[in-house]
């Protein structure tokens, strides 16, 4: 239903709507403990009236923002527990496991988990390829100990850092196409700024916060506790093949897309269309699934009901993290519909700022406002698009331009961000925890990564 209905609030009411939504959601959630699904879809409801969208258009503008984020996270979420649970109860993990303890010893594990992570993070999002790292997580922090946190933040950040920084990530790639900035440049800088992030704000973050909150390893893909010789095991090497296949397809589908943008191949041919299709995600983790079920099932000598009901139960656990990750969607689509985060950004564009400056704090306001990174980076980039039109930068000041959006787009991901609840969920995590060490995080993250930024763009303004 396309909405005839225009926003007459004001910036002021509007933001002050948006504050009061999120605090009457904590307080639903943590203080009087509401479930965090009822909690996100009644306050979604009360900002919808209290911004003023017509009663009409309430049910179709809640259903947009969950059908939207389920359609991006519901089958990713299912098709990687699948996969979790095959590589977990067939003792792929702990195999795995044993052999990254045997590289790289205990205490550097979770640097291992990071560094892998960050390399998988090039060409997948975030959400898939943290959903196939976890049985690997899970398995290492349950052979090791020390609760879960010190092992799952480096991993998450490092994918939370190849997914805001570096293309062919789809933030970064329109903003590089909005402001005219050399993509293979922002890659460059991007990495340059990624990496020694990560190993901050992710890496030794995590080691640290994970000695003062210990917590318990999840048993959400694994469904209990399980044996600890499981019959039969197969090797490293074969579950690093598997892990691998969804990321190959995967990188087939962006490496042919920058290609076909390129010009390189004919991006109209049947060829490549089916191509980039068995290298969209979902198909990429459903081939994997189909791929895993043989090889850690049928060649074990497992019977096909034992993989049917192995891949059954495998769904159960992760219904609730799906549900309310689309009611956070939901609750992010209300404040994108309402006008909130155009009005903060109208409000922050017009103080005067130096441009960066002005792209960070735009792209940070629209994050907060409506939780989606990458609405929040490419909405960013299209609002100063026509001041950096105007001016006079150099390739690099561009590509740091780049990244500042990108920067201010990762700060402060909170309760309208779906991320915030997939993360939470799956590490078994409580409001007020995700907010001291997901939220954290992901802040410092953009302000390490924007300090980063300004460095590259005065260099680059000073050497003309």
């Amino acid at each position: 239903m396309e909405m005839d209905w225009t926003q007459t609030l004001g910036a002021g009411p509007l933001l002050g709507i948006a504050a009061g939504a999120v605090a009457l959601l904590l307080v639903l959630i943590i203080w009087l403990r509401v479930h965090a699904f009822l909690a996100l879809i009644t306050v979604s409801v009360l900002t919808a009236f209290a911004t003023g969208i017509p009663a009409q258009y309430l049910i179709p503008t809640l259903t947009a923002g969950f059908g939207t984020t389920l359609a991006s996270v519901a089958l990713l979420v299912g098709l990687g527990a699948m996969l979790g649970r095959l590589v977990e109860v067939s003792g792929g993990a702990k195999a795995l496991t044993d052999m990254l303890i045997a590289r790289f010893g205990e205490r550097r594990a979770p640097l291992a988990l990071g560094v892998a992570s960050l390399i998988f993070g090039f060409p997948i999002f975030f959400d898939a390829g943290l959903v196939v790292m976890l049985p690997i997580i899970f398995a290492v922090a349950r052979r090791l100990g020390g609760g879960v946190l010190k092992y799952a933040l480096p991993a998450a950040g490092a994918f939370s850092v190849m997914h805001i920084y570096v293309p062919p990530h789809p933030g970064p790639v329109a903003a590089s196409t909005l402001l005219g900035a050399d993509v293979g440049l922002v890659v460059a800088l991007g990495l340059l700024i990624a990496v020694p992030t990560w190993y901050v704000t992710s890496y030794l973050y995590g080691l640290w916060i994970g000695r003062r909150i210990e917590l318990p390893v999840p048993d959400v893909l694994s469904g209990g506790p399980q044996a600890e010789d499981p019959e039969n095991p197969p090797r490293a090497r074969t579950v690093i093949a598997l892990l691998l296949l969804p990321l190959v397809l995967i990188f087939l589908d962006t490496g042919l897309n920058t290609a076909g943008e390129a010009g390189w191949v004919d991006a109209d041919a049947t060829w490549f269309n089916v191509a980039r299709a068995v290298g969209a995600t979902p198909i990429a983790l459903l081939i994997t699934v189909f791929v895993a079920s043989y090889v850690l099932g049928v060649r074990r000598g497992r019977t096909r009901d034992w993989i049917e009901d192995l891949l059954d139960k495998a769904l159960g656990p992760v219904c609730a993290i799906i549900l309310v990750t689309g009611a956070g969607g939901m609750f992010g689509g209300v404040l994108r519909t309402s006008g909130i985060g155009e009005a903060l950004s109208d409000a922050l564009s017009g103080i005067g700022l130096p441009v960066i400056v002005a792209a960070f704090l735009i792209a940070t306001a629209l994050r907060v406002a409506q939780g989606s990174a990458t609405v929040a980076l490419t909405a960013a980039a299209g609002l100063v698009q026509p001041v950096v039109a105007g001016g006079d930068y150099n390739a690099v000041q561009l590509a740091a331009l780049v990244l500042a959006l990108a920067a201010g787009s990762v700060m402060i991901s909170h309760v309208n961000d779906s991320g915030f609840w997939l993360v939470g969920r799956f590490l078994g995590m409580d409001v007020k925890t995700t907010l001291r060490t997901w939220t954290v995080m992901e802040t410092t993250i953009g302000l390490m990564g924007f300090g980063l930024a300004c460095a590259v763009y005065a260099v680059a303004a000073a050497a003309g």
